[in-house]
């Protein structure tokens, strides 16, 4: 942010402990000391006014980065984010802009376990970002920020604590809306984003002893969906699987299912398959967690499936 503070109008930074505690993911660490507490703001326990205020701060002309501690509690910011930063464009006929990011951390972590990142792609107006690794998420970030629409901007929790990576000390961004192939293949295309790139990587490894070639395709944006890649794969491998830890229906392997369906149908040779949590509350206990979340394993069956050889 220091480096873009003219140009980028006022960013600042909000969220529960946003200042001296800075979190539960510590993400925020040594930015009140840096920035000063007019720009980290320690925010109540109260995610709507934290979205709320921050709609309004954008609408006027700030570019707030604001901080829902976890993601189980982004139902509580989803009204301003739904009925004031998603449509204030629109009813403005573009003349007002809300330049706003809302981070927060998601997925199997612990406590907290809910990933509601199809709730805010169905927002007409909103665009929904989830990286997969340190690079991406930096260069996705500082897009995010520059972007004059809302952004919600997902960070699984246990890539906080395990993803690694090179992160480059100098500017570089990269385009919201593009998605990147992590690992290049020709039998089957594996869609994936945030933690499950990683089991869809350990998957396409495992299954290159069987002589199947995997290509992992990282959306890093879930809206907009980038389908020019997306089909493009799909059309050289002739397969689809699409693996999310979240719930299965009306996900965003749905939405992936239904592009393919709809635009590039004649291509595959077997049947879209979805890797997903089931359709139940994720249980805070560790143990059931290990249980009910998709991983690696469930991938290589899947492929296995798709492949004619379950």
């Amino acid at each position: 942010m220091k480096d873009d503070e003219e140009s980028q109008g006022g960013a600042y930074v909000i969220g529960l402990d946003a200042g001296i505690r800075p979190g539960v993911s510590k993400v925020t660490t040594g930015f009140e000391e840096e920035f000063g507490s007019d720009r980290v703001i320690s925010a109540p326990i109260a995610e709507g006014i934290i979205a709320g205020s921050s709609v309004g701060a954008a609408l006027m002309g700030m570019r707030p980065v604001a901080e829902i501690l976890v993601g189980d509690f982004m139902s509580a910011a989803m009204e301003p984010m739904f009925t004031d930063a998603g449509r204030a464009r629109y009813v403005s006929n573009g003349e007002a802009k809300v330049p706003l990011v809302l981070r927060t951390r998601v997925g199997g972590v612990g406590q907290y376990v809910a990933s509601p990142e199809a709730w805010f792609v169905h927002m007409p107006g909103v665009k929904v970002v989830m990286p997969s690794t340190p690079y991406d998420a930096k260069g996705l970030l500082k897009s995010s920020i520059r972007d004059d629409n809302p952004v919600i901007f997902f960070e699984h929790g246990s890539l906080h604590q395990d993803a690694k990576g090179p992160v480059p000390e100098e500017e570089y961004t990269i385009p919201l809306g593009v998605a990147d192939i992590k690992h290049a293949g020709s039998d089957v295309t594996v869609v994936a984003f945030a933690k499950m790139v990683h089991e869809a990587l350990d998957a396409a490894a495992e299954l290159a002893k069987e002589s199947i070639s995997v290509e992992v395709l990282d959306l890093r944006s879930l809206y907009p969906i980038d389908k020019t890649m997306l089909l493009n794969s799909v059309k050289k491998t002739g397969r689809l699987i699409v693996a999310h830890q979240a719930w299965k229906t009306c996900g965003i392997g749905a939405e992936i299912s239904a592009i393919v369906a709809e635009e590039a149908l004649s291509a595959l040779k077997a049947p879209v398959v979805r890797v997903t949590s089931p359709d139940a509350p994720i249980p805070y206990n560790y143990p059931l967690q290990k249980l009910v979340m998709p991983g690696k394993d469930d991938i290589v069956s899947a492929v296995r499936k798709v492949m004619g050889r379950a």
